[in-house]
């Protein structure tokens, strides 16, 4: 059978069999893992810069194989036999599922909104990875960062985008460039345009140095043109407008309580510019926590938007997940929206592994006793977390935030991660049990 393949020509503009055959040749006999053969279905087909909708049966496959192997004491002909049968399912699903009609179809409205968005932030990623960190995936092995997440289910990564940074980090160009190293493994691209030079969220909006005094009109045309250059050059899936606008964003002038016309205006003249660049990227409003979400996504009324977004951590936003959830689903019946979790995180441990002053430090920021702070503890918060949003009719992912922030600048540093005992790494930078949490079934 397998000579026959190796000799079988491509059917019109499918994927020629041969280099396939002699792939999997390879990484068969060097890594028997179910995610090391999952890497090379998805290699190969982004590669090729092909859809894959087949994907998950050629999964559930050999997910259904290597269980029997793994529960069957059986002679050295039938390990042989099964090999042999997972080899062929491979080459004929990677066939079939990057075939020339597979390529061509465009994702329907249905489509797209079903798919369940398990994603991370790691926009300090591309600073990291100049110190050169070497990661492990959960069995101990070395392996490529981003590897590791696709690998263990994540499908979209978040990158916030600063306007003029002071250095040029989270400036354009470096997310620009991330962007497309991350489409290349295949993941999507959520970008939270903060219309700032630096954070933004409900205690701080401002303005960036070169929009400043430039008047109200002149504001808004900055503002259309500078999200129209961003998604047009990025093309990313999923637009936040604005990063935790509580109280508005671009403030003095957007502040939605002292000027809430022009706020409206400039919030306005973002989603225009993104409607005007993409036809398919979504619209996301993001407000952070669950008290006043109620008379924030009242005021959106008759904004043009696609999904609600909310920040949930428990040391700022309550410790009740049933409350959470429960805002979630009146949320989305309310103004009939999708919804998800758009930034949450919990700690592994009350540790430290740097002298940066940690966000998270003290038994009574968690929620106990249900969540202590270790790799038990962390894996359960976001199981729970993706539970309950698959439990609201309209919810359709979360995003984990800071999943990269090890102590990268070493043990001494006191300007570098206050976040290393909330990553998805720990302090040897190991794959932590959480991550088995972003496969979607």
């Amino acid at each position: 059978m397998k000579r026959l393949l190796l000799q079988t020509k491509p059917i019109g503009n499918s994927v020629p069999l041969i280099p396939i055959c002699n792939l999997v040749d390879k990484f068969y006999s060097q890594y028997r893992r179910y995610v090391h053969l999952r890497r090379f279905l998805d290699e190969q087909c982004h590669a090729s810069k092909r859809k894959t909708p087949l994907k998950k049966i050629v999964k559930r496959i050999l997910l259904y194989f290597l269980k029997i192997r793994q529960t069957q004491h059986s002679t050295a002909s039938v390990a042989i036999g099964m090999n042999r049968t997972i080899r062929i399912s491979i080459l004929f699903f990677v066939f079939i599922s990057c075939d020339k009609d597979d390529r061509n179809i465009t994702p329907t409205q249905e489509n797209i909104k079903s798919e369940f968005i398990s994603a991370v932030d790691i926009s300090r990623y591309p600073e990291i990875s100049r110190s050169s960190p070497v990661f492990y995936d959960q069995e101990g092995d070395q392996g490529d960062f981003l590897d590791i997440l696709k690998e263990n289910g994540t499908n979209t990564v978040r990158l916030r985008i600063w306007v003029n940074p002071s250095t040029e980090h989270s400036g354009f160009d470096e997310v620009k460039q991330f962007s497309q190293t991350l489409k290349s493994y295949g993941f999507k691209i959520w970008l939270a345009l903060h219309y700032s030079d630096t954070w933004a969220d409900p205690g701080q909006q401002n303005v960036p140095s070169e929009w400043q005094d430039i008047g109200f009109a002149s504001l808004k045309d900055s503002v259309y043109s500078y999200t129209e250059k961003v998604i047009r050059e990025i093309n990313p899936s999923y637009v936040q407008i604005g990063n935790e606008i509580n109280t508005g964003f671009l403030h003095p002038y957007g502040h939605i309580t002292s000027n809430y016309p022009q706020f409206k205006e400039l919030l306005h003249s973002g989603i225009a510019a993104t409607r005007a660049s993409s036809d398919t990227a979504k619209i996301i409003i993001h407000f952070a926590g669950i008290e006043n979400a109620d008379w924030f996504f009242d005021q959106m009324t008759a904004v043009d938007y696609d999904i609600i977004g909310l920040s949930y951590y428990p040391i700022w936003h309550g410790k009740s997940l049933e409350s959470l959830r429960t805002k979630m689903q009146s949320l989305s019946e309310s103004h009939d929206k999708e919804i998800l979790i758009a930034e949450t995180a919990y700690p592994f441990t009350l540790d430290w592994n740097d002298w940066t002053n940690n966000i998270v430090g003290l038994d009574d920021q968690l929620i106990l006793p249900d969540y202590p702070a270790s790799a038990e503890g962390q894996r359960q918060f976001i199981k729970k977390i993706k539970m309950l949003t698959k439990e609201v009719k309209n919810g359709i992912g979360f995003c984990y935030w800071g999943a990269e922030l090890i102590a990268w600048k070493g043990a001494q540093a006191t300007d570098a991660s206050p976040w290393e005992n909330q990553a998805l790494f720990d302090f040897q930078n190991r794959a932590l049990p959480v991550l088995g949490e972003f496969e979607i079934e």
